[in-house]
């Protein structure tokens, strides 16, 4: 049989069979979870950390937007995809965050890669961490920089590699809270590392905003660097604001940069209305009741405590399983018992180190957080990491 009549009959993707074999036997293979719309389960496994994708405001203004503006966007914000409340939202995104301005992009993931690529490129240096989110790691691979990775939390490793470069520019590229178990990055030992060495510190707030800082403004404000020269912020309406959209905040140089530059915003359809309505509407509930993240804050501690896990850094409580066959036995049994909670396992997480990922949110009462933290310490017993 020759090599053309081979390839012909045979299949090109043959191997997949065997490649989802492999991926079963370790333990690896996911199957998105069907939510259904009258489940009575309490979800502990999203990041709406504030309760507000449901909040009747929230689904109000949504509602109107689509009203007003249509089911979607119809083209690049380039051409006609950008409306009036695009704008709105970021001049008011831009006023809380303490920023010039800033811009919306469909996605976060694309804030991050559109952000990254528009301000490093061949003959520029990236200095990353350990920590960092997949976008983040996706941008500084297309953005064709030279890229050195340090161990997160590496202040000193960080100012070597800046003070040893031989390129133009440099970027040091971090998230603010680590999304796997919710811990702080020393922001402003990076900001003055970058600072001192002529380079910019791009921020990653998906996770702290609405959750950190003064009225939720983030770690990049609780450090009093809010609109800081050489500072860019990176945010997501699709956590705290309970919407979806992703989130460049900075000069308004940057945002004229980005929409000259950036991949991911030129050629992109543009945020749908409904979701830039929604997050509006979710960020002008956050600005009025600046309790919103001093209750999540204290119910994060509360429920830590109950399950017996460090205090949280953010609405993140993370406790490790190891092997991630006997951390997906212990989020069935969460799942059986009417609580979601996250399940990470590689390669979201380093290999030994599948977890139970509980995201606490600030619209739950104390006393069904300790119920549940009850539920949650029992299925730790169950697969064997408690006795």
């Amino acid at each position: 049989m020759t090599g053309s009549t081979l390839a012909s009959t045979a299949d090109p993707l043959a191997w997949l069979a065997e490649e989802s074999a492999a991926v079963r036997a370790a333990g690896l293979h996911r199957d998105p979870l069907a939510r259904q719309s009258d489940s009575a389960e309490v979800n502990l496994a999203s990041n709406d950390y504030l309760g507000l994708s449901r909040h009747p405001e929230v689904i109000a203004a949504a509602q109107r937007a689509v009203g007003v503006w249509g089911a979607g966007s119809t083209s690049s914000r380039l051409v006609v995809g950008t409306t009036r409340a695009h704008l709105d939202f970021e001049d008011d995104l831009a006023d809380f965050l303490g920023t010039e301005a800033a811009l919306v992009f469909s996605s976060g993931y694309l804030a991050n890669i559109g952000a990254i690529t528009a301000l490093a490129g061949r003959g520029d240096l990236i200095v990353s961490d350990t920590g960092t989110h997949a976008s983040l790691i996706d941008g500084c691979r297309l953005s064709r920089a030279r890229v050195v990775v340090v161990e997160r939390g590496d202040v000193d490793a960080v100012r070597r590699e800046l003070a040893a470069r031989t390129e133009r520019r440099a970027l040091v590229v971090t998230d603010s809270i680590y999304s796997i178990d919710g811990e702080c990055a020393p922001i402003a030992g990076l900001h003055g590392a970058a600072h001192d060495a002529g380079a910019t510190l791009l921020v990653d707030e998906a996770h702290a905003l609405g959750v950190r800082g003064p009225g939720g403004r983030g770690v990049v404000a609780e450090c009093g660097l809010a609109g800081a020269p050489g500072l860019v912020v990176t945010a997501v309406a699709s956590k705290s604001l309970g919407a979806q959209g992703g989130i460049v905040a900075g000069g308004t140089l940057l945002r004229s940069h980005l929409i000259d530059r950036a991949r991911t915003f030129i050629f992109d359809t543009g945020l749908n209305p409904a979701a830039v309505g929604a997050a509006h509407a979710a960020l002008r509930i956050l600005r009025d009741d600046p309790e919103l993240p001093v209750r999540l804050a204290r119910s994060a501690s509360s429920f830590a405590r109950a399950v017996g896990a460090d205090r949280p850094s953010s609405a993140v409580v993370s406790l490790i399983v190891g092997d991630p066959v006997a951390a997906v036995a212990a989020a069935a049994y969460c799942r059986d018992r009417g609580v979601l909670v996250g399940c990470f396992r590689p390669p979201s997480v380093p290999a030994g180190t599948s977890r139970l990922r509980v995201t606490v949110r600030a619209d739950l009462s104390p006393s069904l957080l300790e119920e549940v933290a009850g539920i949650v310490d029992e299925a730790l017993r169950h697969v064997g990491v408690r006795r």
